[in-house]
C-alpha cells in the first residue's frame, strides 16, 4: 500500500510524539532535594543565643559542663544534617559507642527543623535543673522550639516536616545515650565540688581568700574528649617553684602584684592612668567569671562566633561546621586544662603574694585581685581551682584557632579578620565598651593575658593555656570533616 506524502508526515509526527513521551518516561529528572547549604543559619543563632542566657545562671555549670554541653550540641546537630552536606563526612564511625539512626538518602528533609529538634531535646536535658530554679528561662527552650517549628511547618509539607522533626529527635536521643556513658561528665554540675584531698605544702593550691571556696571539678580531666589524644592532655611542667626574689617564679608573681597595684593606685600620673585604664578594661572585658552576671568563659567564644556568623551571613551548612568544631574543641581543652590543674596543683598568685612577697613588701600581706563579685558581695576573689594552666587561655586559644580556620585566610578574607567584639555592649557593672580586634589570634592572646592584670593568674599559666588550646583545636580540625 502506497502512503501519500501527507500520510508519511502524519506517521512521522506520531512516531516522534511516541518517542518523546517514551524518552520523558525513561529519563525523567526527579526534582532536586534541598541541601543544607540552601538554608540560612537562623536556627543555630537562635539556639546559641538562648544557650548564653541559660549559661549565665546555670549553677554548677562553669567551667567544665559548659564546653561539654556545647560539644555535644554542636556535634549532634552536625551529624543530624551531615547527610544533606555532600562535601562533608559523618564522623560517627570514629566513636564506636555512638549508635546513630539510619538515614534514607532518597527522601527529603527540612534541615532547619532537624537542627531545631536536636537543640531542643538536648538543652532540655542538659539544663533540667533550671526548671525549678529559673522556670522562666527553662521554659524558653520549649517556647523556642515551638516558635521555630510554627514557622518551619509553613515552609514544607506536613510529611517532610514531621520526618525532619523525628530525624532531629532520634539523633539527639542517640547522642544523649552516648553522653550518659561518660560517667565523669554526665550531670557533673549537680556535684561540682566532690571530696578532694589536695596536696599540702608551699607552692600547692589551697582555697583562696576572701571566700575560701573548695576545689571545683577536681576530676574533670577524666572526661571523654572528641579529638585530643590522652598523651596531649597534660600541660608541660610549670616554672620550678621558688621563693627566691631572683627566681623566675618570683618575677612572675611580681608582674601580677605590680600591675594590680598600678590599677588600684589612688594618685596616678597621666601615663599611669592611661596604662591602668587599658589594663583594667582588658581584665574586666574578658573576665566572665561571675555566675548570675555574665555568660561563662567558654561560652564567650560562642558569643563571639554568633557575632561573626551574623555579620558574615553564613548559611546552615557553614553554621553546622562552625558550631560543631568550636564546641568540640572547647570540650577537649576543658579536659586537658583541668587534668593539668589537678596534676600540678599550683597555687594562685594571691596565695603566693600574701605569703611570700609580703616578706619583702609588708603591704602585700593584704593584697587582693581586682575580680569582684557583685552578686555575693565578695571583693578580690579568685576562681576555686589551681592556677596552672589557665582555663580562660585554653578556651581563648582553642576558640581563636577554630574561628581563624573558618573565617581567615580564604577567598573572602585573604588575611586576618578584624571585628569589634560587642559581647558586653550596654552593661554598666564593668568597662563594657566594645574592643576592636585585628585578628582571631589577637582575640586569643587578649583573652589569655587578661588574667594577669585581673590578678588571678601568673603569665606562665596563660602562655601554656593558649598553647594547649591551639593544640586541642588543631586535633579537632584534623578530623576527616571533608570528603
Amino acid at each position: 500500500m502506497r502512503i501519500s506524502k501527507q500520510g508519511k508526515f502524519v506517521l512521522l509526527a506520531g512516531l516522534a510524539v511516541v518517542f518523546f513521551v517514551q524518552s520523558c518516561k525513561d529519563y525523567r529528572v526527579e526534582p532536586s532535594r534541598l541541601m543544607v547549604r540552601e538554608f540560612d543559619s537562623e536556627v543555630y543563632l537562635t539556639w546559641n543565643k538562648l544557650f548564653l542566657e541559660l549559661d549565665r545562671y546555670a549553677v554548677g555549670y562553669r567551667p567544665g559542663p559548659v564546653p561539654h554541653a556545647l560539644g555535644y550540641l554542636g556535634f549532634a546537630a552536625y551529624e543530624a544534617v551531615a547527610p544533606g552536606m555532600p562535601e562533608y563526612n559523618s564522623l560517627a564511625n570514629l566513636y564506636p559507642a555512638l549508635a546513630l539512626p539510619k538515614f534514607d538518602e532518597q527522601i527529603e528533609y527540612h534541615w532547619p527543623t532537624v537542627v531545631n529538634e536536636v537543640y531542643a531535646y538536648l538543652m532540655t536535658r542538659f539544663f533540667f535543673h533550671m526548671e525549678t530554679e529559673y522556670p522562666h528561662l527553662f521554659q524558653k527552650v520549649e517556647q523556642t522550639r515551638l516558635q521555630l517549628n510554627d514557622r518551619y511547618a509553613t515552609e514544607t509539607t506536613p510529611e517532610i516536616f514531621e520526618r525532619s522533626r523525628q530525624r532531629g529527635i532520634q539523633v539527639a536521643m542517640a547522642f544523649y545515650e552516648w553522653e550518659k556513658t561518660d560517667v565523669d561528665a554526665h550531670n557533673a554540675f549537680l556535684n561540682p565540688q566532690p571530696p578532694y584531698n589536695a596536696p599540702q605544702g608551699p607552692g600547692y593550691w589551697e582555697p583562696t581568700v576572701p571566700d575560701l571556696v573548695h576545689a571545683m571539678f577536681p576530676f574533670w580531666g577524666q572526661v571523654r574528649t572528641f579529638a585530643l589524644p590522652e598523651d596531649e592532655q597534660l600541660a608541660r611542667p610549670p616554672i620550678p617553684y621558688s621563693e627566691d626574689p631572683q627566681s623566675l617564679f618570683y618575677n612572675q608573681a611580681m608582674e601580677v602584684y605590680n600591675i594590680v597595684n598600678l590599677i588600684n593606685k589612688p594618685n596616678k600620673t597621666d601615663q599611669e592612668e592611661k596604662i591602668a585604664y587599658e589594663q583594667k578594661w582588658l581584665a574586666e572585658f574578658w573576665s566572665d567569671d561571675v555566675l548570675g552576671l555574665t555568660f561563662s568563659p567558654p561560652a564567650r567564644l560562642i558569643a563571639v562566633a554568633n557575632q561573626v556568623a551574623e555579620v558574615e551571613n553564613i548559611n546552615l551548612e557553614e553554621a553546622a561546621e562552625l558550631y560543631a568544631k568550636l564546641g568540640m574543641a572547647l570540650n577537649d581543652i576543658s579536659v586537658g586544662i583541668w587534668q593539668s590543674k589537678y596534676v600540678y596543683n599550683l597555687e594562685r598568685p594571691v596565695s603566693y603574694i600574701r605569703r611570700v612577697v609580703s616578706q619583702q613588701y609588708p603591704e602585700a600581706a593584704n593584697w587582693l585581685t581586682i575580680l569582684n563579685n557583685p552578686v555575693t558581695g565578695y571583693q578580690g576573689i579568685t576562681p576555686a581551682f589551681p592556677g596552672y594552666p589557665s582555663g580562660h587561655s585554653g578556651f581563648g586559644g582553642a576558640g581563636a584557632k577554630i574561628l581563624s580556620s573558618i573565617f581567615e585566610f580564604n577567598s573572602k578574607h585573604p588575611g586576618t579578620y578584624s571585628m569589634a567584639d560587642k559581647c558586653h555592649l550596654g552593661r554598666t557593672e564593668f568597662l563594657s565598651e566594645p574592643r576592636t580586634l585585628s585578628s582571631f589570634s589577637e582575640l586569643g592572646r587578649e583573652c589569655a593575658y587578661s588574667r594577669v592584670p585581673l590578678g588571678v593568674h601568673f603569665r606562665m599559666d596563660c602562655d601554656e593555656g593558649i598553647r594547649m588550646g591551639e593544640v586541642a583545636a588543631q586535633r579537632v580540625l584534623e578530623l576527616p570533616w571533608r570528603r
